[in-house]
């Protein structure tokens, strides 16, 4: 039995190996330029600049000169925002190159499977096709994948897990590693296991020649296991979970009023920080207060938030519990300290409460890391915009000496400017008061 090919798939095939072929030589990758004769340039600038030492223009003509050449600069600078406007020719080069780079890579595959089955009907006439073959091959694949796998699993705990992991630098961050370190050993034991069994059985019990499948229809026994492991094991890591967040959260009165209190604002797409003053109470905030020299709406109302400083970055003190207040401006943010194991939302007409207190200073932590550039950062941790890449803050864990000395050099929310408009806004406030006894008379 002969085989003939088919004619019109030999010549598109052709065709799309000769235009390939054809975009893929460099010389008609090049892009046009264009030469300017510097020489005749510079000699018309001599000429210009000869007459004008010979001749004497009027004030006048000169003011026309000027107009002129500004009307020419401003209608080169038109021109070359026209050209910069225009795509270049070499990206729909580059672009039509690809495509048919693509068509002959398809080419080439679909040449490649029209042999392979002309091989199999060959071997079909000659009655040598062995249809269990592909069988043993596959499985084997995948037994052989199995120990890949196994070595990719080996490497990125060693590898990868090294420079992403490192311990907590906060009292409660040790109760979120334990969490953390049970849940992976966990799911890295069902994983492990689970791939050694699915891809071992897949050689193991491969179609062979006068093979025959035993089916299990129904196992009481196998079925209970399968549901109440997994449900025990999930129920374990639930309530381990609940309680580790509780014993995080749920601060005692006393010790919350005892706590360094840090208000953080998040906006798109930015952080503000406020620190309390000598009285250690932040003042209110009222969003309608916000205006341009008050965008953070603060209520001057309240006598307490005359002294709350404003922070250029996060600078807390080692060893010293610190409670954050996160709220938020706009829309939904997240107030995240990947160090310390932080991490709660900023919710809009809420405020949210963390508390913690910092065990490693930043200067021992970058001796530890034998990195002196490292910073703690706080990030947000939710996609809230083009902008949130942006959204990023350094913290700074220092001693209390430090702590106290930085403070002291940092800016007062209460600005002079501010003052002067609460000032006149207290001047109108008796006129208001009068104008609506007055009315209330009246009526």
């Amino acid at each position: 039995m002969s085989f003939k090919l088919n004619n019109r798939f030999k010549s598109i095939s052709g065709f799309v190996l000769a235009i390939g072929l054809f975009f893929a030589v460099p010389s008609f990758a090049s892009q046009d330029t264009v030469v300017v004769d510097t020489t005749k340039a510079t000699e018309a600038v001599a000429v210009d600049a000869a007459a004008t030492g010979a001749n004497v223009v009027d004030s006048a003509t000169t003011a026309k000169t000027e107009v002129a050449a500004s009307a020419d600069a401003s209608t080169t600078k038109v021109d070359a925002a026209k050209e910069e406007k225009k795509i270049d020719p070499q990206v729909y080069k580059n672009f039509i190159y690809y495509v048919l780079l693509f068509l002959v890579i398809c080419t080439v595959v679909a040449v490649i499977g029209k042999v392979i089955s002309i091989y199999e009907l060959t071997n079909k006439m000659n009655r040598r096709h062995n249809p269990l073959a592909s069988n043993t091959f596959q499985a084997s694949l995948l037994f052989i994948f199995l120990f890949v796998f196994l070595g990719g699993v080996y490497y990125s705990y060693s590898h990868h897990g090294g420079m992403a992991w490192r311990d907590a630098v906060t009292e409660h961050g040790a109760k979120i590693d334990t969490m953390f370190i049970i849940t992976t050993v966990i799911t890295t034991f069902v994983l492990v296991i689970t791939h050694i069994l699915l891809l071992t059985f897949t050689f193991i019990y491969r179609m062979k020649k006068n093979g025959k499948a035993y089916y299990l229809p129904h196992n009481n026994t196998i079925e209970k296991i399968w549901t109440i492991v997994p449900a025990v094991v999930l129920t374990v890591l639930v309530l381990f979970g609940f309680f580790t967040w509780r014993s995080i959260t749920n601060v005692p009165e006393d010790l919350q009023k005892s706590a360094l209190q840090i208000e953080v604002l998040g906006e798109q797409f930015a952080w503000s920080v406020r620190y309390p003053g000598a009285d250690g109470v932040i003042g209110k905030r009222n969003y309608k207060m916000t205006t341009p020299t008050n965008p953070y709406g603060i209520d001057f109302n309240d006598k307490n938030s005359w002294d709350d400083i404003q922070g250029s970055d996060i600078v807390i003190p080692v060893n010293k519990s610190v409670r954050f207040h996160i709220v938020s401006k706009d829309i939904i943010h997240s107030f995240y300290i990947p160090d310390f194991r932080v991490q709660i939302n900023a919710v809009p007409g809420m405020t949210n409460y963390f508390q913690f207190t910092p065990t490693v200073t930043t200067e021992e932590m970058r001796e530890r890391m034998n990195d002196y550039k490292y910073d703690y950062v706080m990030l947000c941790n939710k996609i809230c915009g083009s902008g949130h890449y942006n959204m990023q803050k350094k913290v700074v864990v220092v001693t209390e000496a430090e702590y106290k000395e930085w403070l002291a050099t940092q800016n007062k929310y209460f600005t002079e400017d501010l003052q002067k408009e609460f000032a006149a806004k207290d001047a109108k406030t008796p006129q208001l008061k009068d104008s609506v006894n007055v009315t209330a008379s009246l009526n």
